[in-house]
């Protein structure tokens, strides 16, 4: 998922909070974690087998079924308890078989393209002219009616290249994790949900237009250079999934297509793809595991990663290396034989990469809902844009039982600090917590929110959800949802350190005295900026 790390200008000066107040942590045990997560640990190998063996894990998808036993099998086998699934509606599953992309005129080449997700097979290869019609709004159909029989239409106005400006490897500066140590204005925002809203909605009618207008298939240029491709689609809850093929081409061979037909050269395309549906079942599941508690009344402490990814790759990085570190976490504390007092539940969620949906039920199953009774049910993609935007908040009766929860979505890279999310209340107690780990390079508690991934639901229902700050390595642009998201980025000692880190937070949010505070229970703001005025639907 996308993150955003946005810094507003203010700034919050924190007072000096005693030790004895930030919920001191043992050291001893954190010596005994940091052993076993750095002497014998088995990160890689969880990561190797999801990545290697599994692959790529699309929410509902023939892979994700195997993922979906096999985390679970891995619990059981290091002692873990309650192991269980928790299903939601969600739709399709969907996997690609075969894909070949060739233009076959005025001469011969295979191209690096890949099948959109939930976009149906060809019916054998098909092979037609190409047509650039770049088609974004409703209004764009009018001009394209008549031109698009028996064409395979390019949607994307060609580019002129995105070559990168930075370094695609680095690691934070010192100035750079400062500048997260920022204060972010919450953002009240019910039209921006509107608008994505519409979006959605235009993707159903484009598919039914170029179906109607008789197109082969469409292609979409892919947003990055480097011959990287990514295969995202939305549509995927049953009865709206797509009806003609579609495949997203490598940047630098949809500008030569389209050069060549600028130029008037006339290229032809084949397309020969098969991809399989699933309608078997239809529900998503959330994989939950724990260490139970000592004292059944004190609540639990909880970590998740999203298990579910992309098809371009493997799902390494984004997110097989964050359910291999959550993995982690919950066996160093199962073997070095570790007896919390709260419950520590761990949660592999899924459906985050088409809208955070997974972690979403989990939070209006257990904890909390929004919006009236009377509101009308959504479904897939929908449920998630402006679920933030709904009143009023109704907690549920297991509100009050989560004391804490630990996110990580950013890749392998090692964790240099944790973003206290606004929650000026919890800087004190990460300090303390972090400092056994200096050494190790994570040492930051900045004050900046986050988003794009499965703690912000919970944030959004007043729950203590939080982020860790990694080291970006190559996350961003090159392996986030593409086609190198393999093993070979990820980093051994980096999740090694992050796993320790984390078995370390969760062992001390379950033994503390009390929970970790919560912010303010969100009320529905009243916006009174007088230069404040809805955004155009274009924006």
């Amino acid at each position: 998922m996308r993150r955003s790390f946005l810094v507003a200008a203010a700034f919050i000066a924190l007072p000096h909070v005693t030790p004895a107040l930030a919920q001191s942590v043992d050291r001893t045990t954190v010596a005994r974690i940091i052993d076993e997560g750095t002497n014998h640990s088995e990160v890689m190998v969880t990561a190797e087998y999801l990545s290697d063996v599994i692959g790529a894990r699309l929410t509902n998808s023939p892979a994700m079924r195997k993922a979906e036993d096999w985390t679970q099998a891995k619990f059981r086998d290091w002692g873990l308890t309650n192991v269980h699934k928790e299903g939601f509606d969600f739709g399709r599953g969907w996997s690609i078989e075969r894909s070949s992309v060739r233009m076959i005129t005025p001469r011969v080449i295979q191209l690096t393209a890949i099948p959109i997700a939930w976009t149906p097979s060809t019916p054998g290869p098909v092979s037609a002219e190409l047509i650039v019609a770049p088609i974004s709004k409703e209004r764009d159909f009018d001009k394209w009616k008549g031109k698009l029989k028996g064409k395979i239409v390019m949607l994307t106005r060609p580019n002129t290249g995105s070559e990168p400006g930075t370094a695609p490897f680095r690691r934070y500066s010192g100035e750079d994790l400062a500048k997260f140590d920022n204060f972010q204005q919450p953002v009240y925002d019910p039209e921006t949900a509107d608008r994505r809203m519409k979006r959605l909605d235009f993707a159903k009618k484009l598919d039914a237009f170029l179906k109607a207008k008789g197109a082969v298939a469409y292609a979409n240029q892919a947003r990055l250079d480097g011959k990287l491709v990514h295969g995202e689609g939305y549509l995927f809850g049953v009865g709206e999934t797509p009806t003609v093929p579609g495949v997203e081409i490598a940047a630098e061979d949809y500008r030569r297509l389209a050069r060549l037909l600028k130029a008037g050269m006339k290229p032809t395309l084949e397309i020969d793809t098969k991809v399989a549906y699933d309608d078997s079942d239809t529900k998503a599941y959330n994989i939950i595991a724990e260490i139970p508690g000592s004292d059944p009344k004190a609540g639990y402490v909880m970590a998740g990663a999203h298990l579910d990814s992309w098809v371009a790759a493997d799902g390494a990085a984004d997110n097989g290396a964050g359910v291999a570190m959550i993995m982690e976490a919950a066996r160093i504390l199962k073997t070095t034989g570790m007896q919390p007092k709260r419950t520590i539940r761990f949660a592999l969620w899924v459906g985050e990469e088409q809208g955070i949906l997974g972690s979403l039920a989990y939070v209006e199953q257990h904890l909390a809902t929004r919006g009236s009774p009377n509101d009308p049910p959504q479904t897939g993609l929908a449920r998630f844009y402006g679920w933030a935007n709904r009143w009023p908040i109704t907690t549920k009766p297991g509100y009050n039982d989560l004391a804490a929860y630990f996110n990580l979505d950013n890749g392998s890279g090692k964790i240099r600090g944790i973003f206290a999310e606004n929650n000026p209340a919890v800087v004190p107690i990460f300090r303390d917590w972090l400092a056994p780990f200096s050494a190790m390079g994570a040492t930051n508690v900045v004050f900046q929110k986050t988003g794009g991934t499965d703690h912000v639901f919970l944030q959004a229902v007043g729950l203590q959800g939080f982020q860790f700050i990694q080291d970006p390595l190559d996350y961003f642009p090159r392996t986030h949802h593409t086609s190198l998201d393999t093993f070979d980025h990820l980093k051994a000692d980096d999740m090694r350190q992050a796993s320790t880190i984390l078995a370390s937070f969760l062992l001390n949010a379950a033994n503390a005295d009390k929970a970790l505070p919560k912010p303010p229970l969100p009320t529905k703001p009243v916006v009174t900026d007088p230069y404040a005025y809805p955004a155009d639907d274009d924006d």
